[in-house]
């Protein structure tokens, strides 16, 4: 099982490697001045020679892509050009609001969407079912912004129990920060939950129509039993799989919700990053982006095999 991992996270990282050399020939290689893009056409001479110098884009391309990564392991990113402090430094302070949101939202997803999708296929036909199928189609067919913005009209501007934006900070309380993320986390999850509804659903019913489920019901195992005992932790294997793929959606999703409830995470930091054509900016936060893909992709890997007995034999 060790092994597995590290053939794992060793896959994960030359992965993490490949996208740094699409991201960095993209934004600095390709064809077009990184400066004179972010200065714009109206630049003047020494204004744009000036950035290219501190952007280092006088220098050869390998040398810029070895210095970029190297400051990625010390945690220097370069300074960004709008906002004039290091990256590093925004990232970090951004962070501590996506990731919060990100975690009270998969919380969300995981409590609403396994048991539902389970009573759902338990009760195959019957009214929590049908419940369960309208969740689903429903939170697939409505945005994710569109049910931010219904949430802050019901629960903010009407009923006065959220603020509609804004984010205090932690330095205010751990409440008060949770207050503000409720809704933005709300927002995020329901699209994600009826998707992970559909998927339990579907995925404990052909459990339960497999042959040791019936087995164990002809020995007298209750039916609630075989239910929880057998049938769902054989069921959650494509659960985690779908767990781990929705993470590039909460990302994706993060940055419409962070914007609609002007929460200043890393979503709002990327969009603003290209409203302001600040390269140094955008390229480290796609960076960190996909860190936060692998890394959510090698908890699920390493939940498969403490899931599936037969994958640990395998391994």
């Amino acid at each position: 099982m060790v092994k597995v991992l590290a053939w794992r996270v060793l896959t994960l990282l030359l992965t993490l490697l490949l996208i740094s050399i699409a991201v960095f020939l993209i934004l600095e290689v390709l064809p077009g001045d990184p400066a004179a893009i972010m200065l714009g056409t109206s630049a003047q001479p020494d204004t744009l020679a000036a950035l290219r110098h501190q952007m280092g884009l006088d220098q050869p391309a390998l040398l810029r892509y070895i210095g970029w990564i190297s400051g990625m392991f010390v945690g220097d990113l370069g300074t960004s050009y709008t906002y004039g402090v290091p990256v590093g430094e925004l990232i970090r302070e951004r962070l501590a609001v996506s990731i919060p949101l990100m975690l009270l939202a998969m919380t969300l997803v995981l409590s609403i969407a396994v048991p539902l999708g389970v009573f759902a296929a338990a009760r195959r036909g019957r009214a929590v079912d049908h419940a369960a199928t309208l969740f689903a189609q429903l939170g697939i067919a409505v945005p994710n912004f569109w049910i931010g913005l219904l949430l802050i009209l019901l629960f903010s501007l009407q009923l006065r129990w959220f603020p509609a934006s804004g984010f205090r900070g932690w330095g205010a309380g751990v409440w008060s920060g949770l207050h503000a993320l409720i809704l933005p986390a709300v927002a995020l999850a329901i699209p994600q939950a009826a998707i992970l509804t559909r998927v339990t659903r579907s995925a404990v019913l052909d459990v339960l129509n497999e042959d040791f489920v019936r087995t164990a019901r002809a020995k007298g195992v209750s039916r609630n039993r075989a239910l929880w005992r057998h049938v769902v932790p054989n069921a959650m294997v494509p659960v985690v799989t779908i767990v781990g793929l929705q993470v590039p959606f909460l990302i994706a999703g993060g940055v419409l919700v962070e914007n609609v409830f002007t929460l200043p995470g890393m979503g709002r930091l990327a969009l603003q990053a290209l409203a302001q054509r600040d390269l140094v900016v955008i390229k480290n936060v796609v960076m960190v982006f996909a860190g936060l893909v692998i890394l959510a992709n090698l908890i699920a890997d390493a939940a498969y095999l403490m899931l599936d007995p037969r994958l640990r034999r395998r391994a």
